[in-house]
């Protein structure tokens, strides 16, 4: 089902379904070849559970099934206020020197993460997809924050 929602219990028992019939282990004493298709279909169906698991990959990866351009980081026609919004997590981040101003900083990723989520889920649902990326382009700029956050919060 080409769905934008999904539920993550039933993808997590389908990719283990899957798993179960072609994992490698289970083909030790076949021959190399069957043991060779053993492996790349694991690591197709781990690529693509990490891909649906994912929202922001999920949308992409749907955008693309649709023929769909993802949108550029020269392409934002993001609106000023959200540039703003994102400038002021990146001086945040970028000045904070305790676990408590992170944590805060890591909740408000999160809220906002989930809101776009919503709103990706949203214009999936109503066949937006020019909005859908826009949404999606949107979402990047707070993955890579949260990308930062972590390389913050890992000690050096």
């Amino acid at each position: 089902d080409r769905s934008f929602r999904i539920d993550p219990g039933q993808l997590q028992r389908r990719f283990r379904s899957l798993q179960r019939a072609v994992h490698p282990d289970r083909f030790g004493k076949r021959p190399p070849k069957e043991q060779y298709y053993s492996e790349q279909h694991s690591s197709l169906i781990n690529k693509a559970y990490q891909t649906l698991l994912n929202p922001l990959s999920r949308g992409l990866y749907l955008l693309e099934l649709s023929g769909v351009e993802p949108a550029k980081e020269t392409d934002c026609d993001a609106d000023s206020a959200f540039l703003m919004e994102v400038m002021e997590i990146n001086e945040k981040l970028a000045e904070s020197k305790n676990k408590d101003n992170l944590e805060e900083i890591e909740t408000s990723i999160k809220v906002k993460q989930e809101e776009l989520t919503r709103e990706v889920t949203a214009a999936f649902e109503r066949d937006d997809l020019q909005e859908a990326k826009k949404l999606l382009g949107k979402m990047k700029y707070f993955a890579n924050l949260e990308d930062k956050l972590k390389a913050k919060k890992i000690p050096s």
